[in-house]
């Protein structure tokens, strides 16, 4: 289903710039600005069902190194309140 609605989203995208393209020629056509909408209307709500991606994990090793250098920075400031 989220494709479906990123494929909703891209049509709605591309009516409203042919709306906006009639628009610039002096001859508003509105059928591409409703469609528009409502495509991405119905886009948009396809894709919120969709479930969140699983973290892909690329940046583990950094998060570690910043958890792990915080942990050493806590413990030296309760060794320093002990002193």
């Amino acid at each position: 289903m989220p494709r479906v609605g990123t494929f909703m989203l891209l049509l709605g995208i591309f009516s409203l710039i042919f709306f906006l393209a009639s628009d610039f020629a002096d001859r508003p056509d509105f059928d591409w600005l409703f469609v528009g909408m409502v495509l991405l209307g119905i886009g948009l709500i396809f894709r919120r069902r969709a479930a969140p991606p699983s973290p892909a994990g690329r940046f583990s090793i950094i998060r570690k190194m910043r958890e792990d250098a915080k942990k050493r920075k806590e413990e030296k400031a309760k060794k320093a309140k002990k002193k």
